[in-house]
């Protein structure tokens, strides 16, 4: 081997991707596996992160640990996976909000939301409600949409380019309700304490960490996000129902992991995500989160196709109805 093709060489084994070099030892090996959830503390992907990581750790004999990069609708957590070495030590809860909703409303997203991942497995599917306090006056959609168009009023979101964000002002525009302002969260959680506190008129937000209070009485919900009603809510109208079809859209919850991910590291998460959301416990929380997985599981390729087409129909109607993230 002449000496030209040995420095070459040497450079391209240097500069080869850790995914190369965790296909040809075993994994996991080190101390924890980093999940990331793209949103705070006690928020849709934080709960069901925090719900799947032991399960997941057991699986895999590895610890899984919760690490929350919230901020930008999600975008600055996704962003850190998509740039992080494919070696199986940091996956992402993937999530309508920075892999769906994001694209279309930020012009210089840092990633693909398909490309620059390797989705693995989808874990629940949530609807979102418009909710008000039980206190308020606004009994209706019709109530809360009347006194937007009068002298104005708020809904809060976990955040900017968030689900909540982009669902709110498409419900603005297709209800002509341009008084109906958004106010972002770093979180559900802030979000929530301010509708309580009277600061703001009402709420967008996932169903999952709303359940409780809208069993409770604590909180009404307006109208929800499903297709047709929900068992849990019988009596909450559908935005579908209201003449808002466009308004109709889960907030999906997935493992993902960054671009390059080797396959047998791949193939191992996916072959644990169904036997993990079949486990009895997880499924009575997921229930009680009124989150269902997807039936049948949604794995692998199939995931990857359904995020890429759930992020081109939502950048059509960002795009439609001149949604920007500002």
């Amino acid at each position: 081997m002449n000496r030209r093709r040995l420095i070459g060489l040497s450079a391209a084994l240097l500069a080869a991707p850790s995914a190369v070099r965790a296909q040809s030892g075993p994994w996991p090996t080190r101390q924890s596996i980093r999940l990331v959830a793209t949103f705070p503390p006690g928020g849709l992907a934080d709960t069901i992160g925090r719900l799947v990581a032991p399960a997941l750790g057991a699986a895999l004999g590895q610890s899984v640990v919760i690490d929350n990069r919230a901020g930008a609708g999600g975008t600055i957590g996704a962003d850190m996976v998509a740039k992080s070495p494919p070696d199986g030590y940091s996956l992402v809860i993937s999530h309508a909000s920075p892999h769906g909703f994001a694209p279309g409303i930020y012009p210089q997203l840092p990633y693909d939301p398909v490309a620059d991942f390797t989705h693995l497995g989808m874990l629940v599917d949530t609807p979102s409600a418009l909710l008000v306090t039980a206190r308020s006056p606004h009994r209706t959609l019709e109530d809360l949409l009347a006194a937007a168009k009068r002298g104005g009023a708020r809904y809060g979101s976990s955040g900017v380019g968030s689900s909540g964000h982009l669902l709110g002002e498409v419900l603005a525009k297709d209800a002509g309700a341009p008084k109906l302002d958004h106010v972002p969260y770093r979180g559900s959680a802030p979000g929530l304490q301010d509708l309580m506190a009277g600061a703001i008129e009402s709420l967008i937000d996932p169903l999952t960490t709303n359940m409780g209070m809208l069993r409770d009485g604590t909180l009404r919900a307006l109208a929800v996000t499903t297709a047709k009603r929900m068992p849990a809510l019988p009596e909450v109208q559908t935005f579908e129902e209201l003449g808002l079809p466009r308004l109709t859209a889960g907030v999906w919850i997935g493992l993902s992991g960054p671009r390059g991910l080797p396959a047998p590291i791949a193939e191992r998460i996916t072959a644990e995500i169904p036997k993990i959301l079949a486990r009895p416990d997880l499924r009575q929380r997921f229930d009680e989160l009124a989150s269902p997985p997807p039936e049948p599981p949604l794995l692998g390729a199939e995931y990857a196709r359904y995020v890429a087409e759930f992020a081109k129909l939502w950048t059509g109607v960002a795009r439609e109805a001149s949604i920007t993230a500002s």
